[in-house]
């Protein structure tokens, strides 16, 4: 028996699922899925692939780490996120952090389950991060100064909606909005608050069916020279909230 072979048969067992179910799931006869539980055959990349979007856990986990010994209960209980995030190392032993570029950024609603799209990300590693799993998404607009188009936050991989933490910053993957960067505030158990920086923009809600992926506020890489003004929050507040002002005037106008 493999690391592999176990893994399977614990994920079959787990989901309370015969084999010729999950056979027939991965679009093979049972007699062929019997022999990658059994550890007499190896299953190709193509197999692993559906086995891995089938449990939603990734083919580094599914061939390296004993599933058996990890909570897979304590995964993010939000709808459709039901994946493992394998936490890996470079050659001199520092987490790696996945860097999802600009162009990439819409890609990555319906790639961040796939393995395959995951795997494809250029990576970087920063030894002051440690104890969890990273991954650095592009700032897009002018909700969250200081942090400009060209930047990139970098978040942890938050497991539970009981670790979000009213006022603090996340990266939110939600099925209508793509990759977001606001502050939240949890309003009940169903819907979280999401707050701009930027006074200009107003608070909305989202519910938590609605969130594919949370990632708490690491740190942050500026890809630009900032310039003097733009160092100065209230200088900036100031100015969007005249804006606002003034647009509230013209629309009593009409």
């Amino acid at each position: 028996m493999s690391l592999f072979s176990d893994n399977i048969r614990f994920l079959r067992i787990q989901k309370n699922i015969s084999q010729e179910k999950l056979a027939s799931a991965l679009l093979i006869a049972r007699a062929r899925y019997v022999k990658y539980e059994s550890g007499t055959s190896e299953a190709p990349y193509d197999i692993l692939k559906r086995i891995s979007k089938f449990y939603h856990v990734s083919i580094d986990l599914l061939l390296n780490v004993d599933l058996r010994k990890i909570d897979m209960d304590g995964l993010l209980k939000l709808e459709d996120n039901r994946i493992l995030l394998p936490i890996t190392i470079d050659a001199g032993g520092e987490n790696t952090i996945e860097i999802i570029p600009q162009k990439a950024k819409a890609g990555y609603l319906n790639g961040y389950s796939d393995p395959e799209f995951i795997e494809g990300l250029q990576q970087i590693s920063l030894p002051f991060l440690k104890n969890g799993k990273f991954r650095a998404f592009p700032v897009s607009g002018d909700s969250m100064p200081p942090h400009r188009d060209g930047s990139f936050i970098i978040g942890k991989y938050v497991e539970s909606l009981g670790e979000v933490r009213d006022g603090r910053t996340y990266i939110l993957l939600t099925k209508n909005e793509g990759i977001v960067y606001k502050r939240l505030n949890k309003n009940g158990k169903n819907s979280l608050v999401l707050s701009s920086d930027n006074s200009f923009y107003e608070p909305y809600s989202v519910r938590a069916s609605d969130v594919l992926e949370i990632w708490e506020y690491a740190c942050s890489i500026a890809t630009n020279e900032f310039e003097p003004d733009s160092l100065e929050p209230q200088s900036i507040r100031d100015m969007f909230n005249s804006l606002r002002n003034e647009i509230k005037a013209l629309k009593h106008l009409q």
